[in-house]
């Protein structure tokens, strides 16, 4: 498919039927023509022939297979490392690996991959054939254990970050069993996949996999000294829990071909607000377009296969954006279903002729899109340890843990916000229904007032849930929660969990997780050496000695507990205050990485060592050049190569126009003319002005041109637009290149 369609006057235009032509200023309205004249190649699904519900985990290698398959004892150690953390015995791979590729090639597979996520934030795969020549001009399918626990792809090919050099390139990766195999499928073939970590020669990571199971690690250390003071000695696994959100928007790929930036930077650097955007709130959780619901139900189809719990699907606030959630499952689970998740929204997206944009911010003026990350922690004796229960002012238990996670918050907040910096997300943070920049934890009116009493000297009592009713004789009355919920926090508590909703929808899950994680295993480190050393193992002093701590933390840390309105200017100055930190920008929140207490705060837990800290600042600070470096290039082309020509023709008509009416003795106004030939001026001047910001700033240091690319080449590429856009609204529309804001949103 042509994706250069603006780049001669005569371009064959995708969707455009039988190879027709079509000049650039033809060519959006052939796009439109071929999406409104849509019809789907792709066969109907039949549900009846095999419903969705027993398709769950159809192509994951499970424990329910595994028990199957594997040896008793066998399966059995394998389930021990999967559900209690105990150390893997290599001796078993042999067995396991032939298991799984007899699993394998009966469902087709030909291959296997070792997958694995480098610093890219995306998902790596390295394919190897299971055949073999036999010597008798043959071929024998093999799988070793050896195979299946490491692989060997080039460790210096992918972000560094300085760990390793360009000719150091071993690197290995390493079998994750906690992680399900699954089978993915291709029209042409079926790939055994193997949920891998991805280190480099000297073992330093390379990828987010490796620091969540480290943090998972932490996490679980930390909480079982909690839980022995409580008297549960069980030892049973406390794992961190995760349930992403992904909101996406849609797009007729007719459209998006016609669009450089969302083909290249994947968000609109040009585009005029359209005269109808989201302000009728009728997009949201309306009725969902019979192309788009086929595309759901498909991708859904898919993701069941690959065991990935999805729950719910609806419309989203801005018009052609979407959501879909999963439940709650281990945190590393969690982060490689993400990742498969968003790979299978976009090529099922491919197949109902779209594309799924998984940008912050693919269209400015509407909301952006998030990843709201939904954590907890608990084991299989203790449950959720964050269930306050109906009586949270008696769960002494469940309110330690809520105040260990507020004083990681509070303490750590620069962390928090580090970890979902990105370029993208800078433009999300703060708008809409994103929350600010400033981190800050709801809790809800009945928390509130517990924790209110605990400062006071004791919680006695907690805010009933009450019962709610409509006044509608037909419609029963409803258990109430005790508190309402609040869209503008950053990081909330909803119920048995908290939501941190400023994850940015293009981002991995594993740097908020670890994040987490960690901060959590640091409160509650604090935590138990306290309570240890002032009950000196005597349970008759916990209930004192805890009452003192609670009222310790909320004194000193609850400053971070913020329930009102977090977009407003006045919690903007209370937070300052408060002595909040308002980390608007990527630039402002990276240099978080590197403070002293975050250097020991990932080494003390062995989360990551100050070099694989210091290389994942040194490669969010590239990524975020790049992505600027990226937009830029596409602003200044764009703006020259379609843009401008376009309002030049415009003009030429005008000046006609003009000429002819005068000689034939009609008084014409030459105000469009004027503001058209104003406007001209300023687009040329602003787009000279932008390419020689573009040189200004050379340097080898990367802070320094992170700060240049921020404060300088942005706001001067936002003055190139807010030219264009004002020009959009002028120009002949049979005259304007790129297809609207109005028809990307609308027509489907």
């Amino acid at each position: 498919m042509n994706t250069e369609i603006q780049q001669s006057s005569s371009t064959t235009y995708p969707g455009a039927s039988n190879g027709s032509k079509a000049s650039n200023g033809s060519a959006r309205a052939s796009a439109v023509a071929a999406v409104t004249g849509y019809k789907s190649s792709h066969p109907p699904m039949n549900f009846q022939e095999i419903p969705t519900g027993d398709l769950f985990n159809a192509n994951v290698f499970s424990t329910k297979v595994m028990k199957k398959r594997l040896p008793k004892e066998i399966y059995k150690k394998l389930i021990r490392t999967i559900e209690e953390g105990e150390k893997l015995d290599c001796s078993t791979a042999d067995v396991v690996a032939s298991a799984i590729k007899d699993w394998a090639i009966e469902k087709g597979a030909t291959h296997y991959a070792h997958v694995f996520y480098p610093l890219t934030g995306s998902t790596a795969e390295k394919h190897d054939s299971f055949l073999t020549p036999d010597g008798d001009g043959g071929a024998i399918a093999e799988f070793s254990g050896s195979q299946l626990i490491q692989g060997e792809p080039d460790g210096s090919s992918f972000p560094t970050g300085g760990i390793r050099a360009t000719f150091e390139a071993r690197g290995y990766t390493i079998w994750d069993v906690t992680s399900p195999a699954y089978i993915l499928e291709n029209s042409n073939g079926v790939t055994l996949c193997i949920p891998t970590a991805f280190v480099s020669w000297t073992g330093e990571a390379l990828d987010k996999k490796t620091p969540v199971l480290r943090s998972m690690q932490a996490l679980n250390t930390q909480a079982q000294r909690i839980l022995n003071l409580f008297g549960h000695a069980d030892g049973n696994l406390v794992s961190s829990t995760a349930g992403p959100e992904q909101e996406y928007f849609l797009v007729d790929r007719n459209f998006y071909y016609a669009r450089p930036d969302l083909l290249n930077a994947g968000r609109t650097l040009f585009g005029a607000k359209p005269p109808k955007g989201q302000e009728f709130d009728d997009h949201y959780f309306g009725a969902i377009p019979d192309r788009v619901l086929a595309f759901m139900f498909e991708a859904e189809r898919e993701l069941f296969k690959l065991g990935i719990p999805i729950k719910t699907r609806h419309n989203e606030v801005a018009p052609g954006q979407f959501e879909i959630a999963p439940l709650f499952e281990s945190a590393n689970i969690a982060t490689d279903h993400q990742q498969l998740l968003m790979t299978t929204l976009r090529r099922t997206a491919e197949k109902h002729g779209m594309v799924c944009l998984t940008h912050e911010k693919p269209f400015a003026g509407l909301n952006g899109s998030g990843k709201h990350v939904n954590w907890s922690m608990g084991s299989a004796s203790q449950g959720n340890l964050l269930n306050p229960g109906e009586t949270p002012h008696k769960n002494a238990q469940f309110l330690l843990f809520c105040a260990a996670v507020i004083r990681a918050v509070h303490k750590h907040q620069g962390v928090l916000r580090s970890v979902v910096a990105s370029a993208g997300n800078d433009h999300r943070l703060g708008a809409n229904e994103a929350p600010p920049a400033i981190i800050s934890v709801f809790l809800g009116d009945q928390l509130t007032d517990v924790f209110e009493q605990i400062k006071m000297g004791g919680a006695n009592s907690s805010i009933p849930r009450g019962t709610l009713t409509v006044g509608a004789d037909v419609l029963p009355p409803l258990p109430k929660d005790a508190g309402d919920r609040n869209r503008t926090s950053p990081f909330a508590f909803t119920g048995n969990r908290f939501e941190f909703r400023a994850v940015g929808s293009n981002q991995s899950i594993a740097g908020p997780l670890v994040a987490m994680n960690t901060i959590v295993a640091d409160s509650l480190d604090f935590c138990a050496t306290r309570l240890e050393e002032a009950t000196g193992g005597d349970p008759k002093k916990l209930h004192s000695e805890l009452q003192k701590l609670l009222t310790e933390i909320m004194n000193e840390h609850g400053a971070i507990v913020f329930n009102g309105d977090g977009y407003s200017d006045e919690w903007h100055a209370e937070a300052e205050k408060r002595g909040l930190l308002n980390l608007k920008t990527t630039v402002d929140a990276l240099p978080a990485l590197q403070t002293p207490e975050a250097k020991e705060l990932f080494t003390k837990y062995e989360v990551l060592s100050e070099r694989e800290l210091a290389s994942r600042h040194e490669i969010y600070l590239e990524q975020y050049i790049m992505s600027i470096s990226v937009e830029l290039n596409l602003t200044i082309k764009m703006a020259k190569t379609m843009i401008f020509p376009a309002v030049i023709r415009y003009q030429s008509e005008l000046v006609s126009n003009c000429a002819n009416l005068k000689m034939l003795g009609y008084d014409f106004d030459t105000l469009t003319l004027d503001h058209v030939t104003d406007l001209v001026k300023t687009l040329q001047d602003s787009i000279g002005e932008l390419e020689l910001a573009a040189t200004e700033c050379e340097s080898d240091d990367m802070v320094a041109e992170a700060n240049h690319c921020c404060n300088v080449l942005l706001p001067l590429m936002n003055k190139v637009r807010s030219v264009a856009d004002e020009l959009e609204g002028i120009v002949a529309d049979d005259l304007w290149p790129l297809p609207t804001y109005q028809e990307m949103l609308f027509i489907k």
